[in-house]
């Protein structure tokens, strides 16, 4: 069965298919019991949902706090804290696919009681998380080739995605540019199976989709891209400070003097004053989402909602609880394009585009600078509103977002927290293979090392020419000393008797058994050598590498990769 799934693209398909429905199944699991855990603490009545309530009682605000206390002792049971857990585009970019099944369940449950208890975030990492682990559990069970797991994971999160949101084509943009990095004619048909399959299981199972259902207000005219174009710019800038904020405030927390691990029931305590003024500010706002379109709403409440639901998504990020920006930015998004339409209306003395329209491309272009994915957004206005004519101007200003947002930031929320921790990926294309390929894998081991002691002559004698071009010499101490090149020990003028250690060259270029390939091939530039030693931290020689070598590997590696790419392995 390994062998045939190995070698069959459709054995992937209807694999990609039966993942695709559990991640389906796993959305509306942990929907289900993050609105069960809304509904019992805040006395909520059938149907309606968190952020649409109309008020909340100052007492029952105080499960904000108590969910902080509950995801303390969550994440101290499971000893999150001390564990680095990595999500789908992690391990889609750096680790071929392969995701924890512990850690996904914790990160799981995390996000459930950070959004059940009320925090200002989403349950889409829940949802990709849960989704992308599936599809690497069976991936590692069929040992798919690497290429066909990242493809796999991809699948597992899109549909997990589709699931939440009733749109299949969102999910599956969504696959192809957050979490596989590349649209690939490879992984075209089992992502939009898995999509597919994902929604229907959703639906099956009577999930009610976040998907907006909203109409088009107004025929979208030409003048009106450029309109859009100038909401994307703004939607940029917006999020870049929504992101920068999130990294401040948890800078800024970890210099309060209280354990770490506490930090969420210090921001519970924050939220209350932001949801007793309005409980738009809870959870990720669907309910607040679908009532600031429906009805008419004034600006200056529409601002303040903006700027107290930023607050609290900040807070809630900042302060340690888990969840995702996904849904807040698109919420975030709509109450922008609102703003920005009656701004520009007010200033102009007369509507210049509909409200309406303006909040939908708004939220595209928000997530789109937070969240990453042009076409992701796209898709879900065009499947909200099945008007193409909008979904052209969202991809416009979805386009001048994206562009702003990586020529100035270069990250998106997921990546911009990875760079935080350290690492420098922008997004969830495979890079993996550049830090598995290291100078301690290539190398060529040297058993034992040239003593720098020894005179020309017995140099000579040792190594005659033609048998090797290059010999690493070590110090009295066996530590490396340089390369001698034999040429140089049979040149004229050498004296027989001179220790060969003073023809020894790179005495100081070396390279670490864990440098990568592409900073083994910058060192190599630097130190304009043909051939370095690699030397652990004692100095003790490990091993040689040769420029032509590295560079054959590289080029190897990144025409294998292109290959996986194009299905073609």
């Amino acid at each position: 069965m390994r062998q045939r799934l190995r070698a069959s693209e459709a054995v992937l398909i209807l694999l990609a298919v039966a993942i695709g429905g559990a991640a389906g199944l796993l959305s509306v699991v942990q929907g289900a019991i993050a609105r069960t855990i809304q509904h019992l603490l805040f006395a909520l009545p059938s149907g309606q949902r968190l952020s649409a309530t109309p008020a909340i009682p100052l007492f029952a605000l105080l499960a904000l706090p108590l969910g902080g206390i509950v995801l303390v002792l969550f994440s101290w049971i499971t000893k999150a804290r001390t564990r680095h857990m990595v999500d789908a585009v992690e391990a889609n970019a750096l680790h071929g696919g392969r995701m924890s099944r512990s850690d996904s369940l914790v990160i799981s449950g995390q996000t459930i009681i950070s959004n059940g208890f009320g925090a200002s975030v989403g349950l889409e990492a829940a949802y990709a998380q849960l989704g992308g682990v599936v599809a690497s559990i069976a991936g590692g069970w069929f040992r798919l080739r690497r290429a066909d797991l990242r493809i796999l994971v991809g699948a597992g999160t899109g549909a997990a995605i589709a699931g939440a949101f009733g749109a299949p084509l969102a999910g599956a943009f969504y696959a192809f540019e957050i979490v596989i990095g590349a649209y690939t004619p490879a992984a075209i048909a089992p992502v939009a199976a898995a999509s597919l399959s994902g929604v229907l299981v959703a639906q099956a199972f009577g999930a009610e989709p976040y998907l907006v259902n909203a109409t088009v207000a107004e025929h979208v005219q030409t003048h009106h891209y450029l309109i859009y174009a100038g909401l994307g710019a703004v939607a940029a800038a917006f999020g870049i400070l929504l992101m920068r904020a999130v990294a401040e405030v948890e800078a800024l927390t970890r210099r309060i003097p209280v354990r770490m691990g506490w930090r969420p029931i210090i921001g519970g305590v924050l939220l209350i004053p932001f949801a007793w003024l309005t409980p738009q500010v809870l959870s990720a706002g669907h309910g607040a989402l679908h009532i600031d379109l429906e009805y008419g709403v004034p600006l200056t409440i529409l601002a303040a909602i903006l700027i107290m639901k930023s607050t609290a998504s900040v807070i809630s990020l900042g302060f340690g609880f888990r969840g995702g920006l996904f849904f807040a930015s698109l919420f975030l998004g709509s109450l922008l394009g609102q703003i920005y339409a009656g701004g520009l209306g007010w200033i102009a003395g007369q509507t210049l585009v509909g409200p309406e329209n303006a909040a939908l491309v708004g939220m595209a272009a928000l997530a789109v600078a937070v969240v990453g994915g042009p076409m992701t957004m796209a898709m879900l206005v065009l499947e909200a509103t099945h008007d193409f004519s909008l979904a052209g101007a969202t991809i416009a200003a979805s386009l001048v977002s994206s562009t702003i947002v990586r020529e100035t930031f270069g990250y998106s929320f997921s990546t911009w927290r990875l760079h935080l921790r350290g690492e420098t990926i922008k997004s969830a294309r495979d890079v993996g293979w550049v830090r598995m390929l290291t100078a301690g894998r290539m190398m060529r081991k040297v058993e034992r090392p040239t003593s720098a002691r020894i005179t020309v002559a017995e140099f000579r004698r040792l190594f005659p020419l033609g048998s090797t071009s290059r010999v690493v010499v070590v110090d009295e101490q066996d530590r490396y000393a340089g390369v001698v090149q034999t040429a140089s020990a049979f040149a004229e003028g050498v004296a027989l008797s001179d220790l060969v250690g003073t023809l020894a060259i790179h005495r100081e270029e070396v390279l670490s058994p864990d440098a990568d390939i592409k900073a083994v091939m910058s060192a190599f530039d630097v130190a304009g050598a043909d051939e370095m030693a690699i030397v652990t931290e004692d100095g003790d020689v490990l091993g040689v590498l040769s420029e032509s070598h590295v560079r054959r590997r590289y080029a190897e590696e990144l025409d294998k990769s292109q290959r996986e790419l194009f299905g073609e392995a």
